[in-house]
């Protein structure tokens, strides 16, 4: 199956996504995860050919442009662009799919604007990561030390493609080769004596405020689609009373805990992540 490219704007930058089969289809806007890029999406998009799928890379990743210099990376303007992306693809209503971080945003948007998600699918992920209101000022701190630290530098190049496949391997959450190679198919720009990351080194910065979890659970009462929730069976620890809490926040929700680790829609499990998908996409609609 062959993909093809599509560049929307954002507040005046480039959005980059990587789209699937043909537009008349029914609508699946898919939402990648901290560090990764549309690609992450590759082999599971070729086992849904019944929906028009548009994987975006996010603002500072992938294809996509970086925030304009002095800005950080706050999960909500990445909500911001998601809106415009579907506005600019003219869908008044679609499937939401996201990945770990990309289901934390897709939360937010699901929950704030519900009348435009039809379903949403989350994978190895349920909703943004949070901290209490009494954490707030040492978060902060955190997040204002380290940007008055920080100063653009000479990005790191790697003398081949190889080697930078092997240091995304052994990166945030180990990958196999095949993983990696696919997402490095969408990471990498060759410069002068090998690649550097198309990444923009600040998204790793400290969230300078992050949402409480009673706000959290606001939006995913919110929230009017069905939901299915993906997990993996070699997933993040997690406390199970946020867990349990989360879930009974939505609405209509089911669960299922497939083999493999976070990117198990990429490397373990592509296949049964998309049986699973098209049965609730089906059934739910």
């Amino acid at each position: 199956m062959v993909s093809s490219e599509r560049v929307f704007l954002s507040k005046g930058r480039k959005i980059a996504a990587r789209c699937w089969n043909d537009p008349s289809l029914p609508p699946l806007l898919a939402l990648h995860g901290w560090q990764d890029n549309a690609a992450t999406f590759d082999r599971l998009a070729l086992l849904l050919g019944d929906y028009h799928i548009v994987a975006m890379d996010f603002a500072g990743h992938g294809f996509s442009d970086w925030r304009a210099e002095g800005m950080r990376y706050h999960t909500l303007d990445h909500v911001d662009d998601v809106l415009a992306v579907v506005n600019q693809l003219g869908w008044t209503q679609f499937a939401l799919m996201g990945h770990s971080m990309g289901a934390g945003i897709g939360t937010l948007l699901a929950g704030a604007m519900p009348e435009r998600v039809s379903h949403f699918v989350m994978i190895d992920g349920l909703g943004p990561y949070t901290g209490t209101a009494e954490e707030s000022p040492g978060i902060l701190r955190t997040a204002l030390l380290e940007w008055q630290e920080w100063a653009p530098r000479d990005e790191r190049v790697f003398t081949t493609r190889e080697i930078a496949v092997t240091a995304r391997q052994r990166g945030f959450t180990p990958l196999s080769t095949q993983a990696a190679e696919i997402l490095c198919s969408r990471s990498l720009h060759e410069v002068n004596g090998g690649f550097i990351w198309t990444m923009d080194r600040r998204v790793r910065h400290h969230s300078s405020l992050r949402l409480t979890e009673s706000q959290v659970l606001a939006f995913l009462g919110a929230i009017e689609a069905p939901v299915l929730l993906i997990r993996a069976e070699k997933s993040f620890p997690v406390d199970p009373v946020i867990i349990d809490a989360r879930l009974a926040a939505i609405q209509r929700v089911h669960t299922l805990t497939l083999p493999g680790g976070h990117h198990l829609h990429l490397d373990e499990s592509p296949d049964a992540v998309a049986a699973a998908i098209r049965a609730f996409l089906s059934a739910a609609g």
